[in-house]
Order: C-alpha cells, then sequence, then structure tokens
C-alpha cells in the first residue's frame, strides 16, 4: 500500500481546519501531540515484559489503585510531549492528585488536557487490550496557570475528545464534534491512517456488558434490566442477549462503536457513600462525547452525562452508554423507580412469616 492511497491523521486534520480559517491550529497541535503519545505508549505496551516493563510500580494513585509499571510510564509520555508545545495551558491525569501545572520555562497555551494514561492497566499481564483517554477542554484563561476551578467544566464544552486502544492493532479514535473516526496506526510507517470513517452506533442491540458479580448491590432498576436481558427469548423483551465483560473502558468503548451494545458500571452499594466508580472527567466525559457524535447515548443512568457538573477533577460517577434505545430503556426503568413492591401479590414478599425480600 502507497501511503498516497490513504489519508493520514495529518491530512486529516489539515483538511478540517480548512472549514475553520479563522483557527490558528492550536487544536491541531494538542492532537498531534496526543497522538505522538500514544504512538510511543503503544511501543511500550507491546515491549511488555521484553523490556521489564510488566508489573507493579512502587506507589498507589489518587485513588488508592496499585500503579503499574506501565502506568508511571504512560504517564510520563503524556506529560512530556505535551507540556513544552505552548498548546496546553495545564493538565489532569488519573495518576497524579492536583492537576499538573508546566515547568515555568515553557510557553502556556489556550487548551486543558485531560487523560487516563493507561486504561484497563490491570489486564495488562495477562496481555488483554488497554488503551488511553482523552478529553480537551477550553483554557478559561488562555496564556496563563489555570486554577483548578478552570477544569471544572461540563463534559459538554469538550472541543475534542478521543482514545486509543491497544490491541491487535493500534487505534486512534477522536471526535472534534463533527462525528467520529477512527485512525490504525500502520507500524512500519509510523503513521495513524484513517480507517474508519463517520463511525455509527447502532440503535438496537443484543449485547450488554456489565459486572455481574455486583448484582447484589446494584440498585433495583438495573437489576431489573440485566434480569430482563438474562431472561432472554422467554422473557419480556422477546429476544436473546450476550453478555460482555473485559474490565477495560476503552475496549468496551471499541466494541460498542463497532457493533453496538450497552455498557453499564452502575452506581451501587458495594461501597458506601461512593457515586460510582469511573472518574467523570477523564474517562466518561470522553467516551460520552465519543458515543453522542455517534449516534448513541451516555447517561448516569438518570441524567445525560454531560450535562453533569463536575465538583472535582477525580470525581467518580455511575456510567450508562451504548445504543440509544437500550440506554433510553435504562433511564427509564431508573424514573420508574423500585417497582418491586406493587408487581408483588399482596403477601408475597410481606406476608405473616416472611421477611421482606
Amino acid at each position: 500500500m502507497l501511503l498516497t492511497d490513504k489519508t493520514t491523521f495529518t491530512e486529516f486534520l489539515i483538511e478540517a481546519r480548512r472549514s475553520h480559517p479563522e483557527a490558528r491550529g492550536d487544536l491541531n497541535g494538542v492532537l498531534h501531540s496526543v497522538a505522538t503519545a500514544c504512538k510511543a505508549i503503544s511501543r511500550a505496551v507491546a515491549h511488555g515484559s521484553l523490556a521489564d516493563l510488566l508489573g507493579n510500580a512502587d506507589a498507589s494513585n489518587v485513588h488508592g489503585e496499585r500503579q503499574k509499571k506501565l502506568d508511571v510510564i504512560a504517564n510520563e509520555i503524556f506529560l512530556k510531549l505535551n507540556e513544552n508545545r505552548g498548546y496546553v495551558a495545564g493538565m489532569v491525569s488519573e495518576e497524579i492528585d492536583e492537576p499538573y501545572l508546566l515547568p515555568a520555562k515553557y510557553e502556556r497555551g489556550k487548551y486543558l488536557l485531560l487523560f487516563d494514561p493507561l486504561d484497563g492497566s490491570s489486564n495488562i499481564d495477562v496481555n488483554v487490550a488497554v488503551g488511553s483517554i482523552f478529553s480537551i477542554l477550553r483554557a478559561p484563561h488562555p496564556n496563563a496557570d489555570p486554577e483548578p476551578g478552570d477544569f471544572l467544566q461540563c463534559g459538554a464544552e469538550q472541543v475534542a475528545a478521543g482514545y486509543a486502544i491497544y490491541g491487535p492493532s493500534t487505534m486512534l479514535v477522536l471526535t472534534t464534534g463533527n462525528g467520529v473516526h477512527a485512525f490504525t496506526l500502520d507500524p512500519l510507517l509510523g503513521e495513524f491512517i484513517l480507517s474508519h470513517r463517520d463511525i455509527r452506533v447502532p440503535d438496537d442491540t443484543e449485547e450488554f456488558a456489565i459486572n455481574a458479580s455486583n448484582h447484589r448491590f446494584w440498585e433495583y432498576p438495573v437489576q431489573r434490566y440485566v434480569d430482563e436481558c438474562l431472561k432472554g427469548s422467554s422473557g419480556d423483551r422477546g429476544k436473546d442477549f450476550n453478555m460482555r465483560w473485559i474490565a477495560s473502558l476503552v475496549a468496551e468503548a471499541h466494541r460498542i462503536l463497532m457493533r453496538g451494545g450497552v455498557f453499564m458500571y452502575p452506581r451501587d452499594t458495594k461501597k458506601p457513600g461512593v457515586n460510582g466508580r469511573l472518574r467523570l472527567m477523564y474517562e466518561c466525559n470522553p467516551i460520552a462525547m465519543l458515543m453522542e457524535q455517534a449516534g448513541g447515548r451516555a447517561s448516569t443512568g438518570y441524567k445525560r452525562m454531560l450535562d453533569v457538573k463536575p465538583e472535582s477533577v477525580h470525581q467518580k460517577i455511575g456510567f450508562v452508554f451504548g445504543s440509544r434505545s437500550e440506554v433510553e430503556r435504562i433511564e427509564r426503568y431508573h424514573i420508574e423507580g423500585d417497582r418491586r413492591d406493587s408487581e408483588q401479590p399482596l403477601f408475597a414478599t410481606r406476608g405473616l412469616f416472611t421477611t421482606p425480600a
């Protein structure tokens, strides 16, 4: 294949910029830096144990999770390849407690970059697909150090979002608000090549993804939805579903973008006082933007994810996304609430010698 036969990532960005003649190219600069970081991380992931990069590091992140060696390496790659280009004013990473301020010698830019440098890293030692997720916001005070509150913007304010997935092939999936497009890394050329244009999530699906081991901790609307799926063609849904669970948000999102489905990591009662497990700012918001741009839907289970006003940069939240019809059904079940009592016969669960279910 000749390089001229395909559209490269750089050519795609140049073409997209032509529709915005007033743009100076700063956003393209951030995206180029992110793409370069993803190439470097892809190479590190591919080397794995050959370069002694597997296993745990001697540290934990802000969430109390034990860091993998590749978590630390991927984080350093993102920081170093974005801090000195003059395009970003500050960054937030899953692996750093506080927002990252650029070294004084570097120029501050117009954008804020938020990222999970290596999502799904718990899978890295067993060679399951992992990825990087990123979100780009406008800096309220360009060319200056950001205040912590400058990052606390709703997901609807994102100017671009995407992820890289490091699987059998490395792919970069991106939206700048004009659809979702995927680029596959050609390892011989060292270039991301446009391979999937205008990705669309099917409206309907027969696949769902959830960690079923948490069933007893879920709110009733989630239990209701999953139980209906498990009853298959003999139940109310009248069709059989397949269940998937990879424990890698990037891998789950990529499968849903490519062939449909619904993903659920809802809030539950397993850890009292915790309103979910996934991070709003640099996991849920970028995936939500991608889903909406591809015709899907993303929600907390109760409301549109991109409308959530963040309270902290590491805020956690429940997350449901994927094929629109299924996400809307789950939202409807949350609105209807707990119907178990009204659906049961008078003494089915509250008879004289029984205890409430």
